[in-house]
């Protein structure tokens, strides 16, 4: 069990092989996520970076939502060298990953939970980790790099049960499900596609925390857990 809790923690679990491929593709996303420490605010926080892009036939993204599955500010992008790379530092007390990779119209998706454990003995908490949603080879028979690129970021993939019943994705996690089906498909990507700060507006800073990290939508591990 704590092995399975661990690899969920580090996102999809893929074989060498497919990361190799995606090396040598140019695709680079980062699925880990860490607890940090704000010593201004004196809390622990979890620390996660929106990463990845797309070529014609593979593509794999990695970004971050609230619980409630809304956008969440970053603390500020990342202009990377090259593209389908890193985008966004993303810093929160309660983290929901997204994590999607697709292989031509073939999709796995995993939205994960992460938040700081119970300190014990002054130690550093353990990273928290809930399995919110798991998706396996999932289908869209579109193609939104090219011909029907005016219906991404409006459709997701539809995925089955073992025994071949759809399953639903949960409501609150669909507008940003349909973001990162975009972000696979965003062929030399540069940009975030669903977390970010507004545009022209500057992350306000409490304490060395940004604003929308001490909302009621951030709350604390253990009121919610």
């Amino acid at each position: 069990m704590k092995q399975k809790r661990f690899s969920d923690g580090l996102g999809l679990r893929l074989s060498r092989q497919a990361l190799r491929v995606l090396k040598e593709r140019g695709i680079f996303s980062h699925s880990p996520v860490s607890v940090e420490h704000q010593h201004l605010a004196k809390r622990y926080v979890v620390r996660g970076l929106e990463s990845g892009g797309a070529v014609r036939d593979l593509g794999r993204y990695v970004t971050f939502a609230r619980e409630d599955g809304q956008a969440i500010e970053c603390l500020h992008p990342v202009e990377a060298i090259g593209v389908n790379g890193l985008h966004a530092v993303v810093v929160a007390r309660v983290l929901v990953r997204i994590e999607m990779l697709r292989t031509e119209r073939t999709y796995e998706l995993l939205i994960t939970r992460h938040w700081p454990g119970e300190i014990s003995d002054g130690k550093r908490p353990p990273l928290e980790t809930k399995v919110l949603f798991r998706g396996i080879h999932g289908r869209l028979e579109l193609d939104l790099s090219d011909k029907d690129k005016n219906q991404a970021g409006a459709v997701l993939p539809t995925f089955y049960s073992l025994a071949g019943e759809e399953v639903t994705i949960p409501k609150r996690f669909q507008k940003v499900v349909r973001a990162i089906t975009a972000a696979v498909h965003c062929v030399g990507c540069s940009h975030c596609h669903f977390s970010g700060a507004s545009k022209g507006e500057r992350i306000r800073v409490e304490n060395g925390v940004p604003a929308s990290q001490n909302s009621e939508a951030n709350v604390v591990a253990s009121e919610v857990a």
